[in-house]
C-alpha cells in the first residue's frame, strides 16, 4: 500500500452555524460536491452519531472512482469530525472546524493508503498526478460548498 497524506484548507465566508450542516450532512455531499457519487449508510452509530458507517463512491478528473466505507470516531460539535477509512482506500479523515466570527475555517486532514493493485504498483511514477488529482477533487467541494451557501469560500 503507498501512503499519502493530504491537507486542504478553506475559509468559508459563512459563520459556523451554516456551515457545520453542510459538511456534517454527508448523505447531502452528492447534491453539491460533483465528484460525491453516492453516499449510503451503513450503519446508524449511537446517539450521538459514533461508529456510524457511510459508504462513498467518488470520481475525479482521473477516469477511476473510488469506494470506501468511513467510520465516525470523533465527534464534537462545531469543531471536529473524524472518520477511519476502509475499502479502495485505508486511513483517517479529519475535519478540522474554527469559529472565526462570521467566517469558518476548515482544515482538512486526510492520511491515507491505497488498496488498489493498480494504484500502488503506478505510485512511483503516478504519485504527482494522484496528489493533483485530489486537490481537484477537494477545490471542486470548497466551490460546490461556496455555491449551496451562496458565499465566497478562498481555498489554501
Amino acid at each position: 500500500m503507498r501512503e499519502y497524506t493530504f491537507h486542504t484548507k478553506w475559509l468559508v465566508k459563512a459563520p459556523i452555524e451554516r456551515v457545520w450542516p453542510a459538511i456534517r450532512e454527508v448523505k447531502q455531499w452528492p447534491s453539491w460536491w460533483k465528484y460525491v457519487k453516492e453516499v449510503t449508510e451503513v450503519a446508524p452509530g449511537d446517539s450521538n452519531g459514533i461508529g456510524n458507517i457511510h459508504r462513498f463512491t467518488w470520481t475525479s478528473l482521473l477516469p477511476y472512482r473510488l469506494s470506501f466505507e468511513m467510520k465516525l470516531v470523533a465527534l464534537e460539535s462545531r469543531k471536529l469530525i473524524e472518520g477511519v477509512a476502509s475499502g479502495d482506500l485505508h486511513g483517517r479523515g479529519t475535519w478540522k472546524f474554527e469559529d472565526r466570527d462570521q467566517e469558518t475555517f476548515i482544515h482538512y486532514i486526510w492520511q491515507v493508503q491505497t488498496t488498489k493493485s493498480w494504484m500502488n504498483l503506478l505510485a512511483p511514477i503516478a504519485k504527482p498526478a494522484f496528489s493533483c488529482n485530489h486537490d481537484s477533487v477537494m477545490k471542486e467541494g470548497g466551490e460546490g460548498l461556496g455555491r449551496l451557501l451562496g458565499v465566497e469560500v478562498l481555498q489554501r
